[in-house]
C-alpha cells in the first residue's frame, strides 16, 4: 500500500480498491526482487549444482507459507500452490544463476 492508497477497510469505491490492489502488486514485486536476490546469493554460495535443489527445504518453505496463510484466515491450500510455483521458479532461477556464475 502506498501513501495514496487506502487500507481495505477504508475503501468505499472500486477505484480505491483497484488503487490498493495495484499498490500491493508493486510491493509484492519489490519483495520478489529481494527474494530472487537471495537466490542469486545462494547460487554464489552453493558449491555444487546438485545442492541447488533441496526437496526437504522446499517442503518446509511451502508448509510454513500454508501455515501462515491459515493463521491469517487466507485460503491456505491456494497459498501452498502459489508457494510451490514460487519455489520451483526460484530453483530454476538459482540454477540459471549457478550456471552463469560458473559459466
Amino acid at each position: 500500500m502506498t501513501d495514496t492508497s487506502k487500507a481495505p477497510e477504508n475503501c468505499n469505491t472500486m477505484a480505491e480498491v483497484r488503487a490498493g490492489v495495484d499498490a500491493t502488486d508493486l510491493a509484492l514485486i519489490k519483495l520478489l526482487e529481494i527474494r530472487y536476490g537471495y537466490m542469486r546469493a545462494a547460487a554464489r554460495i552453493k558449491e555444487t549444482r546438485g545442492a541447488v535443489r533441496d526437496e526437504e527445504r522446499k517442503a518446509s518453505v511451502i508448509e510454513a507459507a500454508a501455515d501462515a496463510a491459515q493463521n491469517a484466515g487466507l485460503p491456505h491450500r491456494d497459498i501452498a500452490e502459489i508457494w510451490d510455483r514460487l519455489v520451483e521458479s526460484s530453483i530454476a532461477y538459482e540454477l540459471i544463476e549457478w550456471e552463469r556464475i560458473r559459466g
